[in-house]
Protein backbone atom coordinates (compact mmCIF):
# COMPACT_ATOMS: atom_id res chain seq x y z
CA UNK A 1 0.00 0.00 0.00
CA UNK A 2 0.88 3.40 -1.14
CA UNK A 3 2.43 5.01 2.94
CA UNK A 4 0.78 8.20 2.05
CA UNK A 5 -3.03 6.35 0.66
CA UNK A 6 -5.52 6.03 1.91
CA UNK A 7 -5.40 8.79 4.34
CA UNK A 8 -2.82 7.38 6.22
CA UNK A 9 -0.91 10.51 6.17
CA UNK A 10 -3.02 13.12 7.93
CA UNK A 11 -1.03 16.05 8.68
CA UNK A 12 -0.49 16.98 12.51
CA UNK A 13 -2.37 14.28 13.44
CA UNK A 14 -1.21 11.15 15.45
CA UNK A 15 -4.15 8.91 14.33
CA UNK A 16 -3.55 8.28 10.97
CA UNK A 17 0.80 7.43 9.93
CA UNK A 18 2.63 6.87 6.92
CA UNK A 19 4.15 3.64 6.79
CA UNK A 20 7.94 4.61 7.93
CA UNK A 21 6.37 6.18 10.99
CA UNK A 22 4.51 3.00 11.84
CA UNK A 23 7.66 1.05 10.67
CA UNK A 24 9.78 3.34 13.02
CA UNK A 25 7.20 2.63 15.83
CA UNK A 26 7.37 -0.78 15.79
CA UNK A 27 11.45 -0.70 15.56
CA UNK A 28 11.18 1.47 19.06
CA UNK A 29 8.86 -0.81 20.48
CA UNK A 30 10.46 -4.49 19.24
CA UNK A 31 12.82 -6.45 21.52
CA UNK A 32 14.82 -6.61 23.71
CA UNK A 33 13.16 -3.58 24.50
CA UNK A 34 9.24 -3.80 24.45
CA UNK A 35 9.03 -1.05 26.20
CA UNK A 36 11.72 1.38 24.39
CA UNK A 37 14.92 2.23 24.36
CA UNK A 38 16.39 4.84 26.72
CA UNK A 39 17.94 6.40 23.48
CA UNK A 40 16.50 6.61 20.17
CA UNK A 41 17.75 8.44 17.31
CA UNK A 42 15.44 8.79 14.03
CA UNK A 43 17.16 10.43 11.49
CA UNK A 44 14.04 11.26 8.28
CA UNK A 45 14.13 13.33 5.54
CA UNK A 46 12.59 17.00 5.83
CA UNK A 47 8.82 16.81 5.43
CA UNK A 48 8.41 13.20 6.11
CA UNK A 49 6.82 14.04 9.34
CA UNK A 50 9.59 13.53 12.22
CA UNK A 51 7.43 15.86 14.44
CA UNK A 52 3.59 13.69 13.68
CA UNK A 53 6.52 10.58 14.62
CA UNK A 54 7.85 12.02 17.57
CA UNK A 55 4.33 12.53 19.08
CA UNK A 56 2.76 9.43 18.42
CA UNK A 57 5.60 8.12 20.42
CA UNK A 58 5.06 10.33 23.08
CA UNK A 59 1.69 9.53 23.23
CA UNK A 60 2.40 6.08 23.28
CA UNK A 61 4.16 6.50 26.38
CA UNK A 62 2.08 8.36 28.36
CA UNK A 63 -0.66 6.30 27.62
CA UNK A 64 1.65 3.12 29.02
CA UNK A 65 2.65 5.29 31.88
CA UNK A 66 6.35 4.75 30.71
CA UNK A 67 6.53 8.76 31.16
CA UNK A 68 4.87 11.30 33.09
CA UNK A 69 5.96 14.46 31.39
CA UNK A 70 7.59 15.55 27.85
CA UNK A 71 10.09 18.06 27.27
CA UNK A 72 10.74 18.77 23.33
CA UNK A 73 14.09 20.95 22.35
CA UNK A 74 14.09 22.48 18.95
CA UNK A 75 16.58 24.97 17.36
CA UNK A 76 14.17 28.43 17.34
CA UNK A 77 11.68 29.99 19.32
CA UNK A 78 8.93 29.79 16.02
CA UNK A 79 9.40 25.98 16.30
CA UNK A 80 8.75 25.87 19.60
CA UNK A 81 5.59 27.24 19.26
CA UNK A 82 5.33 25.34 16.07
CA UNK A 83 5.98 21.93 18.79
CA UNK A 84 2.95 23.23 20.90
CA UNK A 85 0.63 24.00 18.80
CA UNK A 86 1.05 20.14 17.16
CA UNK A 87 1.52 18.59 20.27
CA UNK A 88 -2.07 20.17 21.68
CA UNK A 89 -3.89 18.15 18.41
CA UNK A 90 -2.75 15.14 20.02
CA UNK A 91 -3.82 16.04 23.76
CA UNK A 92 -0.42 16.56 24.82
CA UNK A 93 -0.15 20.59 26.20
CA UNK A 94 3.55 22.04 25.67
CA UNK A 95 3.99 25.21 27.41
CA UNK A 96 6.15 27.09 24.67
CA UNK A 97 6.23 30.33 27.29
CA UNK A 98 8.51 28.45 29.55
CA UNK A 99 11.17 30.88 30.62
CA UNK A 100 14.28 29.67 32.79
CA UNK A 101 13.05 32.58 35.62
CA UNK A 102 9.63 31.02 36.07
CA UNK A 103 10.68 27.58 37.97
CA UNK A 104 7.42 25.57 38.19
CA UNK A 105 5.92 24.61 35.39
CA UNK A 106 1.72 24.85 35.22
CA UNK A 107 -0.40 22.06 36.47
CA UNK A 108 -2.29 22.00 33.44
CA UNK A 109 0.90 20.97 31.45
CA UNK A 110 2.46 17.99 30.25
CA UNK A 111 6.09 19.84 29.90
CA UNK A 112 7.88 22.60 28.16
CA UNK A 113 8.90 23.56 24.09
CA UNK A 114 12.28 25.35 24.72
CA UNK A 115 15.26 26.25 22.87
CA UNK A 116 18.93 24.52 23.02
CA UNK A 117 19.52 28.14 23.83
CA UNK A 118 17.08 28.42 26.95
CA UNK A 119 18.30 24.45 28.04
CA UNK A 120 22.11 25.94 27.94
CA UNK A 121 21.52 28.70 30.37
CA UNK A 122 20.52 27.50 33.08
CA UNK A 123 20.90 23.37 32.58
CA UNK A 124 20.92 22.87 36.59
CA UNK A 125 17.23 24.05 36.06
CA UNK A 126 15.78 21.91 33.78
CA UNK A 127 18.04 18.65 35.08
CA UNK A 128 15.77 19.40 38.46
CA UNK A 129 12.79 19.27 36.28
CA UNK A 130 14.03 16.29 34.42
CA UNK A 131 14.34 14.14 37.81
CA UNK A 132 11.15 15.35 39.13
CA UNK A 133 9.14 13.12 36.92
CA UNK A 134 9.81 10.33 34.17
CA UNK A 135 10.36 12.75 30.97
CA UNK A 136 10.40 11.96 27.79
CA UNK A 137 13.15 14.30 25.99
CA UNK A 138 12.59 15.03 22.38
CA UNK A 139 15.48 16.64 20.98
CA UNK A 140 14.33 18.17 17.68
CA UNK A 141 17.32 18.49 14.83
CA UNK A 142 19.65 17.32 17.72
CA UNK A 143 23.14 18.24 15.78
CA UNK A 144 22.22 21.64 17.10
CA UNK A 145 23.27 19.29 20.98
CA UNK A 146 27.03 19.73 18.94
CA UNK A 147 27.29 23.46 18.72
CA UNK A 148 30.05 23.52 20.52
CA UNK A 149 31.48 21.74 23.53
CA UNK A 150 29.21 24.89 25.77
CA UNK A 151 26.09 23.59 24.14
CA UNK A 152 26.66 19.98 24.61
CA UNK A 153 28.07 19.71 27.95
CA UNK A 154 24.76 21.91 28.78
CA UNK A 155 22.18 19.43 27.03
CA UNK A 156 24.13 16.01 28.20
CA UNK A 157 23.84 17.74 32.20
CA UNK A 158 20.17 18.75 31.81
CA UNK A 159 18.88 15.44 30.40
CA UNK A 160 21.38 12.52 31.29
CA UNK A 161 18.81 11.45 33.68
CA UNK A 162 16.07 11.67 31.76
CA UNK A 163 13.82 8.25 31.43
CA UNK A 164 13.66 8.45 27.64
CA UNK A 165 15.43 10.18 25.17
CA UNK A 166 14.67 10.87 21.52
CA UNK A 167 16.69 12.16 18.65
CA UNK A 168 15.44 13.73 15.36
CA UNK A 169 17.00 14.98 12.98
CA UNK A 170 16.85 15.66 8.91
CA UNK A 171 20.38 16.75 8.63
CA UNK A 172 22.53 15.23 11.12
CA UNK A 173 26.15 15.85 9.53
CA UNK A 174 28.25 18.34 10.96
CA UNK A 175 31.82 19.03 10.18
CA UNK A 176 33.05 19.73 13.61
CA UNK A 177 34.43 16.75 15.90
CA UNK A 178 32.13 17.77 18.53
CA UNK A 179 30.29 14.50 19.83
CA UNK A 180 26.35 14.77 19.62
CA UNK A 181 24.97 14.55 23.02
CA UNK A 182 23.31 10.59 23.65
CA UNK A 183 23.90 9.85 19.95
CA UNK A 184 26.09 6.49 19.32
CA UNK A 185 29.25 6.22 17.16
CA UNK A 186 30.03 2.72 15.38
CA UNK A 187 33.88 2.53 14.25
CA UNK A 188 34.15 1.50 10.54
CA UNK A 189 36.48 -0.69 9.04
CA UNK A 190 38.43 2.62 7.82
CA UNK A 191 39.16 2.97 11.93
CA UNK A 192 36.79 5.94 11.63
CA UNK A 193 33.39 6.75 14.19
CA UNK A 194 30.66 7.77 12.42
CA UNK A 195 26.92 8.03 14.14
CA UNK A 196 24.59 5.60 13.96
CA UNK A 197 20.66 5.82 14.01
CA UNK A 198 18.05 3.45 15.07
CA UNK A 199 15.47 4.17 12.12
CA UNK A 200 16.65 6.03 8.90
CA UNK A 201 14.38 7.79 6.18
CA UNK A 202 16.16 9.01 3.40
CA UNK A 203 14.88 11.46 0.29
CA UNK A 204 15.61 9.00 -2.08
CA UNK A 205 12.93 6.42 -0.04
CA UNK A 206 10.68 8.93 0.73
CA UNK A 207 10.56 10.54 -3.08
CA UNK A 208 9.85 6.87 -4.00
CA UNK A 209 6.84 6.46 -1.43
CA UNK A 210 5.26 9.74 -2.54
CA UNK A 211 5.55 11.13 0.79
CA UNK A 212 8.21 14.22 -0.26
CA UNK A 213 8.08 16.05 -3.74
CA UNK A 214 10.28 15.43 -6.46
CA UNK A 215 12.33 19.02 -7.10
CA UNK A 216 13.25 20.59 -10.08
CA UNK A 217 16.46 23.15 -9.91
CA UNK A 218 16.40 25.54 -12.44
CA UNK A 219 19.84 27.13 -13.00
CA UNK A 220 19.94 30.76 -13.77
CA UNK A 221 24.00 32.27 -15.41
CA UNK A 222 24.39 35.24 -16.68
CA UNK A 223 26.79 38.48 -17.55
CA UNK A 224 28.22 40.32 -14.52
CA UNK A 225 30.09 43.68 -14.20
CA UNK A 226 31.37 45.02 -11.09
CA UNK A 227 33.85 48.15 -10.11
CA UNK A 228 36.67 47.04 -7.71
CA UNK A 229 37.45 49.82 -4.54
CA UNK A 230 40.28 50.49 -6.52
CA UNK A 231 37.87 51.87 -9.37
CA UNK A 232 38.96 49.07 -11.98
CA UNK A 233 35.78 47.02 -13.68
CA UNK A 234 35.96 43.72 -14.39
CA UNK A 235 33.31 40.76 -15.38
CA UNK A 236 32.57 37.70 -15.37
CA UNK A 237 30.23 35.04 -16.91
CA UNK A 238 28.08 32.90 -13.82
CA UNK A 239 28.05 29.48 -15.18
CA UNK A 240 31.38 29.43 -16.78
CA UNK A 241 34.73 28.41 -14.85
CA UNK A 242 35.67 31.22 -12.56
CA UNK A 243 38.65 31.47 -10.05
CA UNK A 244 37.15 31.27 -6.58
CA UNK A 245 37.29 35.19 -6.49
CA UNK A 246 35.77 35.84 -9.16
CA UNK A 247 32.66 33.39 -8.66
CA UNK A 248 32.24 34.91 -5.27
CA UNK A 249 32.36 38.54 -6.62
CA UNK A 250 29.96 37.42 -9.54
CA UNK A 251 28.06 35.67 -7.14
CA UNK A 252 27.38 38.63 -5.36
CA UNK A 253 26.68 41.09 -8.03
CA UNK A 254 23.93 38.23 -9.40
CA UNK A 255 22.29 38.71 -6.09
CA UNK A 256 22.57 42.67 -5.76
CA UNK A 257 18.91 44.45 -5.91
CA UNK A 258 20.98 46.94 -8.28
CA UNK A 259 21.58 44.69 -11.18
CA UNK A 260 18.89 43.02 -13.12
CA UNK A 261 19.71 39.52 -12.57
CA UNK A 262 17.88 39.23 -9.26
CA UNK A 263 14.84 40.61 -10.64
CA UNK A 264 14.67 38.34 -13.98
CA UNK A 265 15.04 35.43 -11.93
CA UNK A 266 12.26 36.38 -9.27
CA UNK A 267 10.51 37.02 -12.71
CA UNK A 268 10.49 34.12 -13.49
CA UNK A 269 10.45 32.06 -10.28
CA UNK A 270 6.72 33.95 -10.44
CA UNK A 271 5.96 32.71 -13.74
CA UNK A 272 6.72 28.91 -12.33
CA UNK A 273 4.81 29.74 -9.35
CA UNK A 274 1.61 30.61 -11.44
CA UNK A 275 1.39 27.68 -13.38
CA UNK A 276 2.07 25.15 -10.26
CA UNK A 277 -0.70 27.41 -8.92
CA UNK A 278 -2.89 25.76 -12.08
CA UNK A 279 -2.82 22.61 -10.18
CA UNK A 280 -2.06 23.50 -6.73
CA UNK A 281 -4.17 26.76 -6.11
CA UNK A 282 -2.97 27.82 -2.68
CA UNK A 283 1.10 26.86 -3.84
CA UNK A 284 3.45 29.77 -2.36
CA UNK A 285 6.36 30.91 -2.83
CA UNK A 286 9.80 31.54 -0.29
CA UNK A 287 12.80 33.77 -1.41
CA UNK A 288 15.20 33.35 0.49
CA UNK A 289 17.77 36.39 0.97
CA UNK A 290 20.99 37.70 2.23
CA UNK A 291 20.14 40.28 4.50
CA UNK A 292 17.57 42.62 5.48
CA UNK A 293 18.22 45.36 2.87
CA UNK A 294 18.25 42.58 -0.06
CA UNK A 295 14.68 41.02 1.39
CA UNK A 296 13.19 44.07 1.47
CA UNK A 297 15.02 45.38 -1.87
CA UNK A 298 13.14 41.67 -3.44
CA UNK A 299 9.51 42.60 -1.95
CA UNK A 300 9.58 45.48 -3.89
CA UNK A 301 10.47 43.54 -7.07
CA UNK A 302 8.17 41.20 -6.10
CA UNK A 303 5.32 44.02 -5.87
CA UNK A 304 6.33 45.32 -9.21
CA UNK A 305 6.21 42.02 -10.98
CA UNK A 306 2.89 40.77 -9.50
CA UNK A 307 1.13 43.78 -8.07
CA UNK A 308 1.01 42.31 -4.55
CA UNK A 309 2.75 42.63 -1.58
CA UNK A 310 5.36 39.79 -0.44
CA UNK A 311 5.33 38.84 3.65
CA UNK A 312 9.07 39.80 4.56
CA UNK A 313 10.24 38.14 7.95
CA UNK A 314 13.10 39.42 9.66
CA UNK A 315 15.02 37.29 12.24
CA UNK A 316 15.07 40.24 14.61
CA UNK A 317 10.87 40.85 13.80
CA UNK A 318 9.20 39.89 17.62
CA UNK A 319 6.15 39.25 15.01
CA UNK A 320 7.88 36.65 12.82
CA UNK A 321 5.82 33.70 14.08
CA UNK A 322 2.61 35.29 13.72
CA UNK A 323 3.78 36.47 10.13
CA UNK A 324 4.88 32.80 9.21
CA UNK A 325 1.28 31.53 10.27
CA UNK A 326 -0.18 34.17 8.38
CA UNK A 327 1.12 33.27 5.41
CA UNK A 328 0.83 29.65 5.55
CA UNK A 329 -3.16 30.13 6.70
CA UNK A 330 -3.14 32.30 3.59
CA UNK A 331 -3.14 31.93 -0.41
CA UNK A 332 -0.52 34.41 -0.57
CA UNK A 333 1.83 34.34 -3.15
CA UNK A 334 5.17 35.48 -1.90
CA UNK A 335 7.19 35.35 1.34
CA UNK A 336 10.43 37.15 1.40
CA UNK A 337 12.85 35.46 4.49
CA UNK A 338 16.48 36.57 5.60
CA UNK A 339 17.96 32.94 5.66
CA UNK A 340 15.94 31.89 8.88
CA UNK A 341 12.83 29.94 7.56
CA UNK A 342 15.31 26.92 6.81
CA UNK A 343 15.32 24.52 9.44
CA UNK A 344 11.74 22.74 10.51
CA UNK A 345 9.50 25.59 9.43
CA UNK A 346 6.14 24.13 8.40
CA UNK A 347 4.45 26.19 5.36
CA UNK A 348 3.16 22.75 3.27
CA UNK A 349 2.18 25.03 0.29
CA UNK A 350 5.26 26.01 0.13
CA UNK A 351 6.12 25.15 -3.77
CA UNK A 352 8.80 27.48 -5.17
CA UNK A 353 11.85 28.77 -4.18
CA UNK A 354 14.54 31.53 -4.97
CA UNK A 355 18.01 30.82 -3.56
CA UNK A 356 19.01 34.26 -3.26
CA UNK A 357 21.59 33.52 -0.78
CA UNK A 358 25.73 33.06 -0.63
CA UNK A 359 25.44 30.88 2.43
CA UNK A 360 27.07 27.57 0.10
CA UNK A 361 26.91 24.53 3.28
CA UNK A 362 25.45 21.31 2.24
CA UNK A 363 23.59 21.49 5.70
CA UNK A 364 21.90 24.81 4.60
CA UNK A 365 21.11 24.00 1.30
CA UNK A 366 19.62 20.78 2.53
CA UNK A 367 17.31 22.30 5.34
CA UNK A 368 16.63 25.04 2.79
CA UNK A 369 15.55 22.99 0.04
CA UNK A 370 13.79 20.96 2.71
CA UNK A 371 10.81 23.80 3.10
CA UNK A 372 9.67 23.04 -0.43
CA UNK A 373 9.61 19.18 -0.28
CA UNK A 374 6.68 18.19 2.12
CA UNK A 375 4.19 16.64 0.05
CA UNK A 376 0.05 16.72 0.99
CA UNK A 377 -1.08 14.98 -2.21
CA UNK A 378 0.68 12.75 -4.96
CA UNK A 379 2.16 14.42 -7.62
CA UNK A 380 3.00 17.83 -6.21
CA UNK A 381 6.39 18.81 -7.65
CA UNK A 382 8.70 21.97 -5.95
CA UNK A 383 10.74 23.77 -8.48
CA UNK A 384 14.02 25.73 -6.73
CA UNK A 385 15.28 28.64 -8.62
CA UNK A 386 19.49 29.21 -8.07
CA UNK A 387 22.36 30.73 -9.34
CA UNK A 388 24.51 28.69 -11.82
CA UNK A 389 27.13 28.11 -9.29
CA UNK A 390 29.35 25.03 -9.10
CA UNK A 391 28.82 24.55 -5.35
CA UNK A 392 24.97 24.91 -5.90
CA UNK A 393 25.13 22.81 -8.78
CA UNK A 394 26.83 19.45 -6.65
CA UNK A 395 24.37 20.47 -4.23
CA UNK A 396 21.48 19.95 -6.23
CA UNK A 397 22.82 16.99 -8.02
CA UNK A 398 23.67 15.20 -4.90
CA UNK A 399 20.12 15.33 -3.33
CA UNK A 400 19.83 11.79 -2.33
CA UNK A 401 23.32 11.55 -1.18
CA UNK A 402 23.07 10.71 2.70
CA UNK A 403 25.69 11.52 5.23
CA UNK A 404 26.38 10.70 9.05
CA UNK A 405 28.44 12.70 11.87
CA UNK A 406 32.14 11.59 11.19
CA UNK A 407 34.44 11.66 14.56
CA UNK A 408 38.35 11.33 14.73
CA UNK A 409 39.28 13.15 11.41
CA UNK A 410 40.65 16.69 10.86
CA UNK A 411 38.12 19.49 11.39
CA UNK A 412 36.71 20.92 7.77
CA UNK A 413 38.20 18.11 6.29
CA UNK A 414 37.28 18.02 2.64
CA UNK A 415 33.61 17.81 2.60
CA UNK A 416 33.05 21.19 2.67
CA UNK A 417 30.12 20.86 5.38
CA UNK A 418 30.89 24.39 8.21
CA UNK A 419 28.80 24.92 10.37
CA UNK A 420 30.18 28.32 11.64
CA UNK A 421 28.50 29.44 8.03
CA UNK A 422 25.52 27.71 8.90
CA UNK A 423 25.41 29.69 12.42
CA UNK A 424 26.84 32.74 11.00
CA UNK A 425 23.87 32.49 8.57
CA UNK A 426 20.72 32.08 10.97
CA UNK A 427 22.09 34.92 12.99
CA UNK A 428 20.49 38.34 12.04
CA UNK A 429 22.14 39.70 8.99
CA UNK A 430 21.45 43.86 8.80
CA UNK A 431 24.07 44.63 6.26
CA UNK A 432 25.81 42.16 3.12
CA UNK A 433 27.95 39.74 4.71
CA UNK A 434 30.75 40.83 2.90
CA UNK A 435 32.90 41.66 5.84
CA UNK A 436 31.58 45.44 6.66
CA UNK A 437 31.33 46.53 3.22
CA UNK A 438 30.47 45.45 -0.62
CA UNK A 439 34.35 44.99 -1.77
CA UNK A 440 32.77 46.27 -5.17
CA UNK A 441 30.01 48.07 -6.66
CA UNK A 442 27.67 46.19 -9.16
CA UNK A 443 27.62 48.02 -12.74
CA UNK A 444 25.78 45.35 -14.68
CA UNK A 445 23.77 42.22 -13.98
CA UNK A 446 21.61 40.17 -16.29
CA UNK A 447 20.21 36.58 -16.01
CA UNK A 448 20.79 33.87 -19.01
CA UNK A 449 18.65 30.61 -18.40
CA UNK A 450 20.94 27.93 -18.61
CA UNK A 451 19.59 24.41 -17.54
CA UNK A 452 17.26 22.29 -15.06
CA UNK A 453 18.88 19.64 -12.75
CA UNK A 454 16.86 16.93 -12.10
CA UNK A 455 17.59 13.44 -9.88
CA UNK A 456 21.15 13.76 -11.32
CA UNK A 457 20.22 14.69 -15.05
CA UNK A 458 20.93 18.20 -16.46
CA UNK A 459 18.27 19.25 -19.35
CA UNK A 460 18.02 22.11 -21.51
CA UNK A 461 20.46 24.61 -22.77
CA UNK A 462 21.42 28.14 -22.77
CA UNK A 463 18.42 30.02 -23.28
CA UNK A 464 17.23 34.46 -23.21
CA UNK A 465 14.92 35.29 -20.45
CA UNK A 466 11.33 35.81 -21.97
CA UNK A 467 12.36 33.39 -24.70
CA UNK A 468 10.53 30.17 -25.89
CA UNK A 469 13.06 27.77 -24.68
CA UNK A 470 13.10 29.24 -21.32
CA UNK A 471 8.86 28.95 -21.35
CA UNK A 472 9.36 25.22 -22.34
CA UNK A 473 10.38 25.10 -18.57
CA UNK A 474 8.87 27.32 -16.78
CA UNK A 475 5.50 25.62 -17.70
CA UNK A 476 6.25 22.27 -17.20
CA UNK A 477 2.78 21.29 -15.18
CA UNK A 478 2.82 21.40 -11.16
CA UNK A 479 1.27 18.17 -10.89
CA UNK A 480 3.19 15.17 -12.27
CA UNK A 481 5.08 11.81 -10.74
CA UNK A 482 8.50 11.81 -10.61
CA UNK A 483 9.17 9.76 -13.73
CA UNK A 484 6.62 11.77 -15.22
CA UNK A 485 8.44 14.61 -14.99
CA UNK A 486 11.79 12.82 -16.09
CA UNK A 487 10.31 11.96 -19.41
CA UNK A 488 9.17 15.44 -20.14
CA UNK A 489 12.39 17.11 -18.98
CA UNK A 490 13.82 14.85 -21.74
CA UNK A 491 11.53 15.22 -24.37
CA UNK A 492 11.41 19.10 -24.17
CA UNK A 493 15.38 18.79 -24.36
CA UNK A 494 15.43 16.46 -27.35
CA UNK A 495 12.78 19.38 -29.03
CA UNK A 496 15.13 22.31 -27.82
CA UNK A 497 18.07 20.41 -29.39
CA UNK A 498 16.84 19.99 -32.96
CA UNK A 499 15.03 23.16 -33.23
CA UNK A 500 18.65 24.55 -32.88
CA UNK A 501 20.25 22.50 -35.31
CA UNK A 502 17.30 22.98 -37.99
CA UNK A 503 18.24 27.29 -37.33
CA UNK A 504 22.14 26.48 -37.44
CA UNK A 505 21.41 24.37 -41.47
CA UNK A 506 23.29 26.49 -43.80
CA UNK A 507 22.56 24.36 -46.81
CA UNK A 508 25.84 23.12 -46.82
CA UNK A 509 25.21 19.81 -45.71
CA UNK A 510 29.40 18.99 -44.70
CA UNK A 511 28.99 22.10 -42.63
CA UNK A 512 25.82 21.44 -41.32
CA UNK A 513 26.84 18.01 -40.02
CA UNK A 514 30.14 19.58 -38.19
CA UNK A 515 27.57 22.30 -36.37
CA UNK A 516 25.09 19.70 -35.17
CA UNK A 517 28.41 18.28 -32.97
CA UNK A 518 28.84 21.47 -30.93
CA UNK A 519 30.86 21.21 -27.82
CA UNK A 520 27.99 22.19 -25.77
CA UNK A 521 25.86 19.70 -27.25
CA UNK A 522 28.33 16.82 -26.79
CA UNK A 523 28.21 17.32 -23.04
CA UNK A 524 24.82 17.69 -22.72
CA UNK A 525 24.41 14.07 -24.82
CA UNK A 526 27.22 12.70 -22.76
CA UNK A 527 25.88 13.84 -19.53
CA UNK A 528 22.24 12.77 -20.68
CA UNK A 529 24.09 9.46 -21.30
CA UNK A 530 26.41 9.07 -18.08
CA UNK A 531 22.31 9.91 -16.15
CA UNK A 532 21.07 7.29 -17.92
CA UNK A 533 23.62 4.42 -16.65
CA UNK A 534 23.45 5.89 -13.72
CA UNK A 535 19.72 5.53 -13.25
CA UNK A 536 20.09 1.90 -15.23
CA UNK A 537 22.96 0.78 -12.44
CA UNK A 538 21.28 2.40 -9.27
CA UNK A 539 18.17 0.55 -10.45
CA UNK A 540 20.11 -2.73 -10.29
CA UNK A 541 22.64 -2.28 -7.30
CA UNK A 542 20.12 -0.44 -4.89
CA UNK A 543 22.13 2.77 -4.36
CA UNK A 544 20.91 6.11 -4.69
CA UNK A 545 22.35 8.33 -8.06
CA UNK A 546 24.68 10.72 -5.48
CA UNK A 547 26.43 7.69 -4.17
CA UNK A 548 26.64 6.26 -7.64
CA UNK A 549 28.03 9.80 -8.77
CA UNK A 550 30.21 10.29 -6.00
CA UNK A 551 31.86 6.87 -5.99
CA UNK A 552 32.87 7.53 -9.78
CA UNK A 553 34.60 10.37 -9.14
CA UNK A 554 36.98 9.02 -7.07
CA UNK A 555 37.56 6.48 -9.19
CA UNK A 556 37.97 8.05 -12.07
CA UNK A 557 39.00 11.48 -11.09
CA UNK A 558 38.01 15.35 -12.05
CA UNK A 559 35.40 17.97 -10.72
CA UNK A 560 31.55 17.18 -10.17
CA UNK A 561 29.26 16.49 -13.36
CA UNK A 562 28.27 19.96 -14.25
CA UNK A 563 31.77 21.31 -14.41
CA UNK A 564 32.99 18.13 -16.16
CA UNK A 565 35.07 18.15 -19.70
CA UNK A 566 33.88 15.73 -22.34
CA UNK A 567 36.93 14.00 -21.35
CA UNK A 568 35.76 13.52 -17.77
CA UNK A 569 32.48 11.98 -18.64
CA UNK A 570 33.71 9.76 -21.15
CA UNK A 571 35.75 8.01 -18.84
CA UNK A 572 32.81 7.95 -15.94
CA UNK A 573 30.88 6.19 -18.90
CA UNK A 574 33.56 3.76 -19.22
CA UNK A 575 34.17 3.01 -15.84
CA UNK A 576 30.17 2.34 -15.19
CA UNK A 577 29.88 0.17 -18.12
CA UNK A 578 33.32 -1.62 -17.25
CA UNK A 579 31.22 -2.41 -13.05
CA UNK A 580 28.22 -3.24 -15.19
CA UNK A 581 30.01 -5.84 -17.24
CA UNK A 582 32.02 -6.85 -14.06
CA UNK A 583 28.93 -7.60 -12.27
CA UNK A 584 27.32 -9.67 -15.11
Amino acid sequence: MPPAFPERAAWGTASSLRAWQQQALETYFAPPHESGPRDFLTVATPGAGKTTFALRLARELLDRKEVFAVTVVCPTEHLKRQWAESAARVGIRLDPEFSNGQGKLGKEFHGIAATYATIAARPALHRNRTEMRKTLVILDEIHHAGDGLSWGDAVREAFEPAHRRLGLSGTPFRTDINPIPFVQYEEGPDGIRRSRADYTYGYGPALADGVVRPVIFLAYAGEMRWRTRAGDELAATLGEPLTQDQMAQAWRAALDPKGDWIRQVLAAADKRLTEVRRGVPDAGGLVIATDHEAARAYARMLRSITGQGATVVLSDDPTASKKIKQFNDSEDRWMVAVRMVSEGVDIPRLSVGVYATSTSTPLFFAQAVGRFVRSRRRGETASVFLPSVPVLMEHAAQMEAERDHVLDRPRREGDGLDDDLLKEANRKQDSPDVGEELPFETVEASATFDRVLYDGGEFGTHAAPGSAEEEEYLGIPGLLEPDQVAQLLRRRQAEQLAAQRRRRKTGDPEQDRREQRTAAENLHELRTQLHGLVGAWSHRTGKPHGVIYNELRAACGGPPVPQASAEDLTKRIAKIREWATRRR
